[in-house]
């Protein structure tokens, strides 16, 4: 065991990189459910946008254009989830379990072609001056634009839920559909946008594992993370800046149990895989308890008619 051999620069540097898609993905899902949707489907979205944009990077030869892909894919496959919950009235649960083992099927029969193919890479950003600096550079200074962007994604949602009018509406249709239907806003409209954006986020987060975190393409490569991003937004209560800390938190321990079977510490390979995951579990139950800052209207269908 060799504990000097971990350098703690880069492992604060790999936090960040382990953090960004799941924190694309939380965010994503926490305006969904702000809305009063529970899309379970997080994982099927992320998996098809994982292949959608490594597919198009390697054929375009742009990272940049791959995310763009990953987000339309990852949108589009909202839209079915969107179609059997919000206007055939379908169960959000099972809907949603339904769109992940699609998007785990879908995106391993797309994905055959480009096993062992290595995608083009994304540099990253050089800040002058900055990047330099020691310590401080290469922790916040050196990574990529869709790193950065994830935490302005992070700002701008806790800004527009808090203080625009979009935000307001958004919430009111949360807590209670009727009454925001009564007051004349379009109830399945606003979810429809909803659940498309979160789409969009959670394909982003699965190309960032594709493109960046882990340049290649394997079957199934997402790895619960879409399930983490679930229970994130439930141990964020709802709150955007909570989904980025409990990201960075879970991104932490998987960062550390790596470098840890690295440096051989007599810990089993198994229990140091599984660390993220019970830590997860153990905080989920810890804050289960306190449901005041759900949504009332998580989960419920709205039918206008009623």
């Amino acid at each position: 065991m060799d504990l000097s051999a971990i350098n703690p620069v880069l492992l604060i540097a790999s936090l960040m990189v382990a953090a960004t898609p799941l924190l694309l993905a939380a965010i994503g899902e926490l305006v969904v459910e702000k809305s009063g949707v529970l899309n379970l489907g997080v994982e099927g979205m992320m998996i098809t946008g994982a292949i959608a944009g490594f597919a198009t990077a390697v054929e375009s030869g742009s990272p940049l254009l791959g995310f763009v892909a990953a987000a339309i894919a990852g949108a589009a496959l909202s839209i079915l989830f969107a179609i059997l919950t919000q206007f055939a009235q379908a169960n959000q649960v099972a809907s949603g379990l339904s769109l992940t083992l699609f998007g785990l099927g879908l995106s391993a029969l797309l994905g055959q072609s480009y096993v062992g193919v290595k995608p083009p890479r994304m540099g990253d950003i050089h800040i002058p001056q900055l990047s330099d600096l020691p310590v401080v550079g290469p922790i916040l200074f050196g990574h990529d634009i869709i790193l950065y962007f994830g935490i302005a994604l992070t700002a701008a949602v806790w800004w527009v839920l808090k203080y625009s009018r979009i935000g307001l509406v958004l919430r009111a249709v949360g807590e209670n559909h009727d009454a925001a239907h009564a007051l004349g806003y379009k109830v399945l409209k606003i979810r429809l946008m909803a659940i498309m954006f979160g789409g969009a986020c959670a394909g982003l987060g699965g190309a960032y594992i594709s493109l960046i975190r882990v340049p290649q393409w394997t079957e199934g490569m997402t790895a619960g993370i879409g399930w983490i991003a679930l229970a994130l937004v439930v141990f964020s209560s709802w709150k955007p800046w909570r989904a980025l800390l409990g990201a960075y938190l879970f991104g932490g321990v998987t960062v550390v149990q790596l470098n840890l079977q690295a440096a051989g510490v007599a810990i089993p390979v198994e229990y140091l895989a599984m660390s993220p995951y019970l830590i997860t579990i153990i905080v989920l139950v810890i804050l289960s308890a306190d449901k005041s800052s759900a949504p009332a209207s998580l989960g419920r269908n709205f039918h206008a008619s009623r």
